[in-house]
């Protein structure tokens, strides 16, 4: 990393890696992994498996155990069909959470999410509690039924931070949203924008600092962004190995220098995926469909994995 920290400051854009080789590429990403993210959204369902099956202990425990080196938080996505054991899990082993409740058009199932959440909060296995998650983008709820939510859980669990997580944008389009979070949940991705990777950093420091003026002084924490590694492209925005190398780089050192929280997605690919996004939606991960890590052929090294214990 001396290279890149003799540098005080970042450019704009980030770092100029286009000099970089993949082999060089692959050692910057691996150092930077080393170090440590702040957090990563959790993928748990194996090869074969989809959100409506029944999630195993086993399979969340080691899928945890293989990121715990090199994140300090996890983010959980859902608090039913076994996705409630993550944060329970997660805490175990000494990280902290952002554990999700997952809102749809089953109202059903939304209060059984929502009695999980309050459930794990009462058992101090959430750090932050997040009331839905692009809601509003998929239109599934009201903006009024989606109140009624966050301010429920609000009621019900003191002292822990609770946000909605969408779209940088909702949040200057939405600001009764914005009033009732505690803290500001924005997915932020340049690539499903169409940016280049040469100027995706600076792109997604636009969005964030949107986030952060239609947030009027709360904290606010990218909840998700990523680049694809494999996939078709849009516009200007192209998945590969390189690239995907090139945005977790400049993200996590821009992150460091601004001391900015985020929540990199994903840890693994999920195939899953490709029915709601298309072919780049299995290729989001850190570790590929069986664990295997992406973008460096040797397993890291082991005198990191208790570096945040």
């Amino acid at each position: 990393m001396s290279s890149y920290r003799s540098h005080k400051l970042m450019s704009l854009s980030g770092y100029n890696l286009d000099n970089k080789t993949s082999k060089g590429l692959q050692n910057c990403f691996k150092r930077i992994l080393k170090g440590g993210m702040h957090g990563i959204g959790f993928s748990p369902y194996k090869e074969g498996q989809q959100p409506g099956d029944q999630l195993s202990e086993k399979q969340i425990r080691r899928r945890l155990k293989i990121i715990k080196p090199y994140t300090k938080w996890v983010r959980s996505f859902s608090c039913t069909e076994g996705n409630e054991l993550i944060p329970i899990i997660a805490k175990e082993m000494g990280m902290k959470t952002m554990v999700g409740a997952w809102l749809g058009d089953d109202p059903e199932i939304n209060q059984k999410e929502i009695a999980g959440l309050k459930e794990l909060a009462k058992n101090d296995a959430v750090d932050i509690a997040a009331v839905g998650n692009e809601v509003m983008y998929r239109g599934d709820l009201t903006e009024d039924e989606l109140l009624s939510f966050i301010y429920d859980v609000k009621k019900d669990i003191n002292n822990i931070p609770v946000g909605y997580v969408d779209a940088y944008y909702e949040f200057t389009l939405r600001p009764k949203i914005t009033e009732a979070c505690d803290v500001i949940l924005a997915n932020c991705y340049p690539y499903w924008e169409g940016c280049s990777i040469e100027y995706a950093l600076i792109y997604m420091k636009d969005m964030y600092n949107k986030a952060l003026k239609a947030g009027n002084g709360k904290k606010v924490i990218i909840s998700e962004t990523g680049w694809p590694s494999e996939g078709n492209g849009i516009n200007s925005a192209f998945p590969s190995k390189d690239n995907a190398m090139k945005y977790f780089i400049n993200t996590q050192l821009w992150a460091q220098e601004e001391d900015i929280d985020i929540f990199y997605f994903s840890s693994f690919d999920e195939s899953w995926k490709v029915g709601t996004e298309g072919d780049v939606g299995a290729y989001w991960g850190l570790w590929d469909k069986n664990e295997i890590p992406k973008f460096y052929k040797k397993p890291l090294s082991l005198r990191n994995r208790n570096r945040f214990v």
